[in-house]
């Protein structure tokens, strides 16, 4: 979204029992995937159920400019006609990833072995998000990296022909500078290997291995993993169907558990094991939540969430090591605590700083303006629970996520919840008022 575009405030009101069967967007972190993997690979990828929101369209932009053919048919099917990798050509013009984190940091590594030069920009909030984090590594390989202080975009990435390959010791678990990586080595000379302090999503690798991509992984004796790839790789399309976001699911799944008598199933959801933690974490907390219908598709776990408002959850301890598997989750959850009997601690959320905000003070933030009892102690969100006074306008600071957790938190609340900005949620989320409002939840646009 422009840092310019007109504001649209909105709140929600105390909603009652929701219910309905419903089929949140597709997973936004393999949508990106797939348009990136299917433009590096040799033939045309069918992809369907992709997630059409802002963040994923620059993705499918990104990759026009990079000369793939990325084309969506009437009935929502996409078809990605790859170059090869090693043959993506320099773009006529500036990159615009818009909000899309993941899409400019992945984008970053697949560039840095082409020898092309490339720039890209983003929105506000992207602008503000540092960069380095990718940038270090993949200047290893030979890229060279302009930005603005403090690592932040807009981003010129000058590829190099002559990549060298790298081993990457990750400083913290995190699947976006671990995927810029491999992805910068399937076009080097040699093996590429990253080592993960923590598991982090996987979903590059399983998808890579989708497209013919001999990927190796190793669980090390700390739990972490060590992932390497041998290149140049030659990548051939596979067709894509794209499971529903967990992340996207975690609200209505949340505004059920939140509100008595509730009953809603959510359908073909990615369960892959490194993205179930805020499932792991409600269950714990005493949410009725039961997973039907589990399957394999393309590598991926799917299955269907029957989630009822019939437990008063409770406060629990969610422990450092499940951070990353639900680290886009945390503020849902602390909307979920708000809500709990007791007190829940959330460890180590150093990653929700540099996020699309630093999300941990918006979180604290936006509790605050509701009346909800928290603190933060270093890295740890303590939130105390109960009833949730309301009332207050929340800062959503151009983040989807923040914007979609406290409209939540206004479904139970005792006076409306409002947000400043509701138009980030097309990010990721764009029929988000629709199919809430159709399962009960009440909004009101403010002028």
């Amino acid at each position: 979204m422009s840092s310019s575009q007109t504001k649209r405030p909105l709140s929600s009101a105390k909603a009652g029992p929701l219910s309905g069967d419903i089929r949140v967007p597709g997973d936004k972190s393999i949508s990106h995937r797939s348009l990136m993997f299917g433009g590096l690979a040799i033939g045309t990828t069918k992809v369907t159920g992709l997630l059409e929101g802002e963040d994923v369209l620059a993705t499918a932009d990104a990759m026009r400019k990079l000369g793939a053919k990325v084309i969506r048919d009437e009935d929502g099917t996409w078809h990605v006609t790859g170059v090869g990798v090693g043959a993506l050509r320099e773009p006529d013009s500036v990159i615009d990833m818009g909000n899309a984190g993941t899409g400019i940091r992945l984008m970053a590594g697949i560039v840095a072995t082409h020898p092309i030069t490339t720039f890209f920009t983003g929105d506000a909030s992207l602008c503000k998000r540092p960069m380095g984090r990718v940038a270090d590594p993949l200047s290893e390989f030979g890229a060279q990296f302009i930005t603005r202080d403090r690592g932040r975009p807009p981003m010129a990435v000058i590829g190099t022909d002559e990549a060298k390959p790298v081993t990457y010791t990750l400083p913290m678990a995190s699947a976006q500078v671990k995927s810029a990586v491999m992805l910068a080595g399937l076009n080097t000379t040699g093996t590429t290997t990253v080592i993960e302090p923590k598991p982090s999503r996987d979903h590059t690798e399983r998808m890579l291995r989708h497209f013919g991509v001999d990927v190796d992984v190793k669980v090390n004796d700390d739990g972490g993993r060590t992932v390497s790839l041998t290149g140049p790789v030659e990548m051939k399309a596979a067709d894509i169907v794209v499971p529903t976001d967990p992340s996207s699911a975690a609200f209505p799944m949340v505004a059920a558990l939140i509100n008595p008598d509730s009953h809603v199933t959510i359908r073909d959801v990615c369960l892959n094991p490194l993205r179930t933690g805020l499932i792991t974490t409600l269950i714990e907390m005493g949410g009725d939540i039961t997973i039907t219908n589990e399957r394999e598709e393309a590598g991926e776990t799917i299955g269907d969430l029957v989630v009822t408002g019939k437990n008063r959850l409770k406060g629990i301890v969610v422990p450092a090591e499940r951070a990353p598997s639900m680290i886009d989750e945390y503020p849902v959850l602390a909307v979920a605590a708000a809500y709990a009997d007791g007190e829940t601690r959330m460890c180590d959320l150093e990653e929700l700083r540099v996020k699309e905000s630093d999300r941990l003070a918006a979180v604290a933030a936006g509790l605050e303006a509701n009346g909800v009892i928290h603190r933060i102690e270093g890295d740890d969100l303590i939130v105390t629970g109960g009833v949730v006074p309301g009332g207050g306008m929340v800062e959503t600071h151009l983040d989807h996520r923040i914007a979609m957790s406290f409209l939540v938190l206004g479904l139970g609340a005792e006076k409306p919840v409002a947000v400043d900005d509701a138009n980030p949620i097309a990010t990721s989320f764009p029929n988000f008022e629709g199919l809430m409002a159709d399962m009960g939840a009440k909004f009101t646009l403010h002028s």
